[in-house]
């Protein structure tokens, strides 16, 4: 279950990438590239933070999976266009939701703290994330108003409640559904942090 999760976020994630740089006219390679960079990006980041084995070395099914998906994409991205624009966003909010919940588990056994697996779930659903929207020039989401990086920290703090309460598949359910619905409702109601707890710096004369 937690591996066929796992794949299904990183597809996600990669078709995210693909859609991202769909205006940019890029030919399939750079295009699959994108989709390669958006899916494993953030788990990549988040290993050598943890100076584990990079996940997509030790089993390359994760990298054809994000490659056959990149490719998949390209080839029908002129019916996929045609779709809502917020597509992509509700994309992005489905990988995050898949990719980050399971990253507890995989920290909290390598011996570090509930603080650190909070803060390797937030990396690897975001840096991806981040990855593919300065690659392709769009505004990213971490350096807006709009609340990304929130739902990812509810989730993740949720399950680490759950894990003793139920068992871990029924919580890492939750969390996910908690995930998504908290940044659909977000995409959804367009909304964003106060003006007031924001930072501005206002320019000389």
């Amino acid at each position: 279950m937690e591996y066929f999760l796992t794949q299904l976020g990183i597809s996600v994630f990669a078709i995210s990438g693909v859609l991202s740089a769909a205006r940019t006219r890029l030919d399939i390679f750079s295009i699959t590239m994108v989709g390669l960079l958006t899916a494993l990006g953030g788990g990549t980041i988040r290993d050598i933070i943890l100076g584990l084995p990079v996940f997509w070395l030790t089993d390359l099914t994760y990298f054809w999976v994000a490659g056959g998906a990149s490719c998949l994409t390209f080839a029908g991205i002129r019916f996929i266009l045609k779709m809502p624009p917020r597509l992509i966003s509700y994309l992005d909010a489905a990988g995050i939701a898949l990719l980050s919940v399971q990253v507890i588990e995989k920290t909290l056994a390598s011996g570090y703290g509930s603080t650190v697996a909070v803060v390797m779930g937030i990396i690897t659903g975001i840096a991806g994330g981040l990855l593919r929207d300065v690659v392709t020039q769009r505004p990213t989401l971490l350096l807006s108003r709009e609340l990304y990086a929130t739902p990812i920290l509810v989730g993740c703090i949720v399950y680490l409640i759950l894990i003793p309460l139920m068992p871990q598949t029924i919580g890492r359910l939750l969390a996910m559904a908690i995930i998504f619905g908290l940044r659909a409702l977000i995409i959804h109601r367009q909304i964003s942090v106060p003006l007031r707890l924001t930072l501005q710096i206002r320019q000389g004369p």
